[in-house]
């Protein structure tokens, strides 16, 4: 079994979304002074490799740990949507995948926008779902859906239209993901939140897999 991490690594450089601090990371301990090192970490809920939960922009939406654990797991398709017209993912492209969406609980998007973690680009002009494809998405029964991208919308949106579509629906939303290239679609898939409580959304250790091919043999 291969076992792929699509988490973006955390640390205080790291990209935030813009207005938000970034991590910040301090030694509490040492081994030379305490014989033990301890450090702490100050970071907001939706930094790095992160799911948002309906709370996060519904007033009565859940929690993270409202959810079942279950709801972080399950099988997986990845669509390749680096081509999409004008960076816009629609309705179109969904469509055409109705009958392996039927087949998975979780629909991540690879638009190929985590090559540029770490630079200005990452932030600017990334591909984003049409509110109607956004809102066919939340009638196919998923359990959550993922993007290599910040954000499911665009960064200088006031209305976070695209959100409250897809959470209104009680769909997880996993943003930052990367390495999407190296998964099969139909593997499993894992996007493991941190147990806060009354969390509207949480760091994840996201990651996928799938049998190789000697576990085939």
């Amino acid at each position: 079994m291969r076992v792929i991490d699509l988490s973006q690594p955390l640390h205080e450089s790291m990209p935030v979304y813009p207005g938000t601090p970034a991590p910040d990371f301090s030694t509490v301990a040492t081994v030379a002074a305490n014989g033990y090192q301890v450090k702490k970490i100050a970071m907001n809920t939706h930094v790095g490799t992160h799911m948002d939960a309906p709370a996060h922009m519904l007033a009565d939406g859940k929690t993270l740990d409202a959810l079942p654990l279950e709801r972080f797991v399950g099988r997986a398709a990845v669509l390749d949507v680096r081509n999409c017209a004008g960076g816009v993912i629609g309705l179109g492209e969904l469509q055409g995948q109705k009958e392996l969406l039927a087949q998975v609980d979780f629909v991540l998007f690879w638009t190929g926008w985590s090559r540029y973690w770490g630079q200005e680009q990452y932030l600017q002009q990334y591909p984003l779902l049409t509110a109607a494809a956004a809102a066919w998405l939340g009638k196919c029964q998923l359990k959550g859906v993922g993007i290599d991208a910040i954000s499911f919308d665009a960064i200088d949106s006031k209305d976070f239209a695209i959100h409250q579509l897809l959470l209104a629906q009680e769909l997880v939303l996993i943003e930052n993901l990367t390495r999407l290239e190296e998964v099969q679609s139909g593997g499993d898939f894992f996007a493991m939140p941190l147990p806060l409580r009354e969390a509207d959304g949480s760091p994840v250790r996201a990651f996928a897999s799938q049998a190789d091919h000697a576990d085939l043999l």
